[in-house]
């Protein structure tokens, strides 16, 4: 197995649940139905630093030299993304807990199953997740958030580039790719259920109407 196929393979496996976190729905369970221009930006910010706080514990603790030097500017991209949001909200946001995915991910210690999870697994549902924003600003005409999420969109996505680059050689033997998959796969389904999760709550169904 190679990344190429192991990115296939997880979005393959996680179709359904990547084309339901991929629609109009996810900014209804981000926001708790409040679809306005602060909750969004807000939603988004707490985002940014929920993945900060995940890729700085993790590069202050992985044994992978350049896996760490990849956390660490994750990090800090992470960083500079909720300073963007925040500039456009025009107020700072308290640390979030991280929701089940990042707690999830915080737990991981191979540098295997942290490149799988954060820049494969996290990465498809956070493309969603921005396009979903870019969708709501242009739909608002504004169109400087829009590019700002744009912006995020094209570096989390190069992010996922460089993590999947180090995952090839990171994975030595067909249990670190099953591995990496099944991590990469786990992550979205945690992803969804609590999408799933938090509408089933407010009486809407997940699924898309037919």
């Amino acid at each position: 197995m190679n990344t190429s196929d192991l990115r296939n393979s997880v979005e393959t496996a996680k179709e359904t649940e990547l084309d339901r976190l991929g629609s109009s729905k996810l900014l209804l369970a981000l926001t708790d139905a409040e679809l306005d221009r602060e909750s969004v930006l807000r939603a988004a910010a707490e985002s940014e630093l929920a993945a900060r706080e995940t890729f700085s514990a993790w590069a202050a603790d992985e044994t992978h030299d350049a896996a760490a030097d990849l956390f660490a500017d994750v990090a800090e991209q992470e960083q500079r993304h909720y300073e963007r949001v925040v500039d456009l909200l025009g107020e700072a946001v308290e640390p979030p807990g991280g929701g089940p995915m990042h707690g999830y991910l915080r737990g991981r210690e191979t540098t295997v199953q942290r490149l799988a999870g954060g820049l494969l697994g996290r990465t498809l549902v956070s493309d969603r997740t921005h396009l979903q924003v870019i969708s709501f600003f242009v739909n608002e005409a504004d169109e400087p958030a829009a590019g700002v999420f744009r912006d995020l969109r094209t570096e989390t996505r190069e992010a996922q580039k460089r993590g999947l680059e180090l995952l090839e050689s990171a994975c030595e033997t067909d249990e670190d790719w099953e591995t990496a998959e099944a991590v990469a796969t786990y992550v979205i389904q945690l992803a969804y259920d609590d999408f799933a999760d938090v509408l089933t709550g407010m009486g809407v169904d997940p699924k898309p109407i037919c």
